[in-house]
């Protein structure tokens, strides 16, 4: 009885994979068209945000709505929204005060920079960090 019930759960898997094989590109398709949607989304949000509010107060608002996130699609999304943010935010007197500069590979300070800032603020996620690059190189943009 086992041995019958591991093959015939064997052979489902094998027609779920076999199915999920053939309808790849559909998925592929409808999972790239949903991603622009929620990115254009989030980048108008920030756009329009940043209209009104300073860099300081994109970066904040930013981590507040990040704080907790743990998927890698709200990081992402959150990264959108603060880019688009600081793109249009008004200057904000020391932001980039104490910001290390931008770096393809981040020296162990620049981590611990941001490491810290993100506990120092109790904000939970591995993305903060990511958020936090976000604003290095805006920063050495300038």
């Amino acid at each position: 009885m086992l041995k019958k019930s591991l093959l015939i759960f064997l052979l489902l898997l094998v027609i779920a994979a076999v199915y999920g094989w053939m309808n790849r590109e559909s998925w592929l398709a409808g999972f790239n068209q949903e991603r622009a949607l929620t990115t254009a989304q989030f980048k108008q949000e920030g756009e329009s945000v940043g209209k009104t509010v300073g860099q300081q107060e994109c970066l904040d608002r930013t981590l507040k709505q990040f704080d907790g996130c743990l998927s890698y699609s709200c990081t992402v999304n959150q990264g959108v929204f603060l880019k688009a943010c600081l793109s249009q935010a008004k200057e904000t007197q020391g932001f980039c005060d104490g910001v290390p500069e931008y770096r393809e590979k981040p020296t162990e300070d620049d981590k611990d920079w941001a490491k810290y800032y993100c506990w120092d603020r109790n904000i939970r996620g591995e993305g903060c960090r990511f958020l936090m690059k976000q604003q290095k190189y805006f920063c050495s943009q300038q």
